[in-house]
């Protein structure tokens, strides 16, 4: 069988999933006869959505699964808050989503179609369809004031694990982009300690007096993905089969293999969902170091497929 274009397939997807999201559970065959696709081609791009989220793909994973010829998809935390994009982001979202709606299946009234006439509105495009786009945010010049002239700033910051954002006082030492994202790497005043900000979660800055750190001999490398600050990290063993998890994901740091392959990797997951199936995916082959709060992850989610099977 022949492979399709990952273009095609993230078209199909960006109409597929809006729709299943507002259905909730819907029969695979029915699914695939709405949007004239193959079976087995809709049950491969879901298992692959269901391993996706927002980058660096630890913030809030996609859930969805498949049980007895039935999709289940619930709605990520993700979609439920006004989503952040940068111009260029929002850009090629529009681009990508308004080639997707000519593809078989589509709602001309559908979530889908909705949100993409709210990112034309928040674009600027007039009647004609012109679009300007700038794709320097403002805040970006005023943290890299603050690097170059030594600041301390204010910044009123919306952390993924938070419902509201807070105030917090940083000292930048340097700007970047990375990976279509712009960071801020600063001391953090409040934990005391150095921290990668995502720029565009900051909706407010102000200088408020002169930094008093020194910025760190080595600093972050643009072209990997950094997660937000504020995400809690879990420390795992993984063994020669699940070398797949530190190759696909981002890490913080991976150890040096021991004598039977086993190696010590610490990232960022902020959904306790997407751990679980991680964990219950590696089977013998994954022990949770730390912190111990998130040991028994993956006892509890066996138990509840068990459970699950048990009440069908």
């Amino acid at each position: 069988m022949a492979q399709r274009p990952a273009t095609e397939r993230l078209r199909r997807l960006l109409i597929i999933l809006p729709w299943l999201m507002e259905q909730g559970e819907v029969p695979v065959e029915e699914a695939a006869r709405r949007f004239s696709i193959g079976v087995d081609d809709l049950i491969r791009d879901l298992e692959l959505v269901s391993m996706c989220g927002l980058p660096p793909y630890v913030d809030e994973m996609v859930d969805v699964f498949i049980d007895e010829g039935m999709i289940f998809v619930g709605v990520p935390r993700l979609f439920t808050r006004p989503l952040r994009l940068s111009e260029v982001e929002a850009f090629e979202l529009l681009a990508a989503g308004r080639a997707a709606m000519q593809l078989p299946g589509a709602d001309p009234d559908g979530a889908l179609a909705r949100g993409l006439r709210k990112i034309a509105v928040g674009l600027g495009e007039d009647d004609t369809g012109l679009l300007v786009v700038n794709p320097t945010p403002p805040v970006v010049q005023a943290l890299t004031d603050a690097v170059e002239n030594g600041h301390r700033a204010e910044v009123r910051y919306q952390s993924s694990t938070s419902a509201e954002p807070a105030l917090r006082q940083i000292e930048p030492f340097v700007v970047f982009s990375s990976q279509g994202n712009w960071y801020v790497h600063a001391h953090d005043v409040g934990s005391g300690g150095l921290r990668t900000f995502r720029v565009d979660r900051i909706e407010s800055l102000s200088v408020v007096g002169n930094a008093e750190n020194e910025p760190p001999l080595s600093m972050p490398e643009p072209g990997r993905w950094f997660a937000d600050a504020d995400i809690e990290r879990v420390t795992l063993r993984i063994g020669p089969r699940g070398k797949w998890v530190y190759e696909r994901y981002p890490v913080d740091e991976v150890s040096v293999a021991d004598a039977g392959g086993w190696v010590t990797v610490r990232l960022a997951v902020t959904s306790q969902q997407w751990l679980a199936r991680l964990l219950l995916r590696l089977g013998d082959s994954v022990e949770v170091v730390e912190p111990s709060t998130m040991k028994s992850v993956r006892a509890e989610a066996a138990a509840q497929v068990l459970r699950r099977y048990a009440d069908g």
